[in-house]
């Protein structure tokens, strides 16, 4: 009986010149600047802590002290989380889990908005235009 012997293909093991300078321009990202009023409010140091960042939005649209339930409030708060995954995918492209988290959380915050227009077009009108949103 006489083998069949499959044709392999070579591995290349060096990259090129050219590749290696591309994979190096790629890891330096320009971080995206946004002009939205929640970003404003929140200092953008590399530093700045999650929980302040939280507490200065919760001030800010809050209807009163410790108001962490009101729409306004959990759509700023859903708005500085869409930024910040926006700027994490800016960084790293092919992060599918997170994407799909950052759909989930635009999805929450478009069902809010929906409900704020429905309950008070005043305060959804106020909201939109204060948080720099298109519609």
């Amino acid at each position: 009986m006489a083998k069949t012997v499959k044709a392999v293909k070579p591995v290349k093991s060096v990259k090129s010149a050219k590749s290696v300078k591309q994979v190096k321009s790629a890891k330096t990202v320009k971080p995206v600047k946004s002009v939205k009023s929640v970003k404003s409010i929140v200092e953008t140091t590399p530093k700045s802590n999650l929980e302040d960042d939280k507490q200065k939005i919760i001030d800010k649209f809050g209807q009163k002290k410790g108001d962490t339930g009101s729409p306004e409030v959990q759509v700023a708060l859903l708005s500085h989380k869409i930024d910040k995954l926006a700027e994490h995918l800016e960084i790293n492209k092919k992060d599918n889990h997170s994407r799909r988290g950052l759909l989930k959380v635009i999805a929450k915050r478009r069902r809010i908005l929906n409900y704020l227009q429905k309950l008070d077009e005043k305060r959804y009108k106020a909201l939109i235009k204060e948080i720099g949103l298109k519609k």
